[in-house]
């Protein structure tokens, strides 16, 4: 017996606004640089394998790096900027960057995704200096997204962001205040049960926290040779909402045998809400 997704009036909402979000590009100049503030919370600063990636704090900082990530992570410092190059995959990882002058520690949470294109540089500045920090253009391009965030429901904006995350231009992702990287803890063996009926493997690919919501991107390939329709209903778990990136999945070895599946879930991540499977016991 399936049991439904919950609140499945999200779904057509939340495709709604991801195709606003994936298909609205804002008036970014080509030097666009994320902001990110300090606000004693970690920082979520993801990398591209292979591709060097900026971090500008304008102060003298010296880093922390954990032994298991000396081979994997290439860290420079200098003039205030800090430049971070994975030469290998990184799982989730923290650095410990030290402001020289005032010894503080600002908390980087770094992890390689999927991609061949460098990311954006980064700028961190504290919070209280926020309004002296930024460019007028800044301000503005941050205050509305701000706006923006406060006016749509945290499963949409996870959902958007997440979309926005693997198929949109780097550029055109909208940044959101308070929403973060979180680990995957969901495993390939713990996904089977999450389409049982249907020759589908599913893979976790990438997971955001924003408040009490949490959503992950789901890599689903169609094994079979049949097409298939994508329906929610069809899923096994207790979900806040649930998102296709295409209605159906093309047979094995085509074009369209693979998608995205965006899982909202509340209070906890992924794993506490998957169904487990039921092995025959004996007698």
């Amino acid at each position: 017996m399936f049991r439904y997704v919950k609140h499945l009036r999200y779904i057509n909402y939340v495709k709604k606004w991801l195709m606003l979000g994936l298909f609205t590009i804002l008036p970014i100049t080509a030097s666009a640089v994320e902001i990110l503030k300090w606000e004693r919370l970690p920082l979520a600063v993801p990398l591209v394998l292979g591709q060097e990636r900026v971090i500008f704090l304008d102060k003298n900082v010296r880093v922390g790096v954990d032994g298991s990530l000396r081979n994997k992570l290439r860290v420079q410092s200098t003039g205030g900027a800090l430049y971070l190059l994975a030469n290998d995959q990184i799982a989730p990882s923290r650095l410990q960057v030290q402001v020289v002058e005032t010894g503080e520690i600002i908390l980087i949470d770094i992890a390689t995704i999927e991609g061949d294109r460098a990311l954006e540089p980064v700028r961190i500045i504290d919070a209280k200096d926020a309004q002296l920090s930024l460019t007028d253009d800044e301000q503005q391009y941050h205050d509305a997204q701000v706006a923006k965030s406060i006016k749509t429901p945290a499963p949409i904006a996870l959902t958007r962001y997440a979309a926005q995350s693997l198929y949109a231009p780097l550029r055109t992702i909208e940044p959101i205040p308070g929403i973060s990287r979180v680990p995957i803890r969901v495993t390939q063996a713990q996904l089977k049960t999450l389409l049982p009926t249907y020759p589908i493997e599913a893979n976790a690919l990438i997971a955001w926290r924003l408040g009490d919501h949490y959503v992950t991107a789901i890599k689903l390939v169609n094994k079979g040779f049949t097409k298939i329709n994508l329906d929610p209903r069809k899923l096994q778990g207790n979900f806040y909402a649930a998102t296709f990136q295409h209605s159906y999945l093309g047979e094995i070895k085509t074009a369209e045998d693979t998608t995205t599946l965006y899982l909202v879930t509340q209070g906890a991540g992924l794993e506490r809400f998957l169904f487990t499977s039921i092995s025959k016991t004996k007698e």
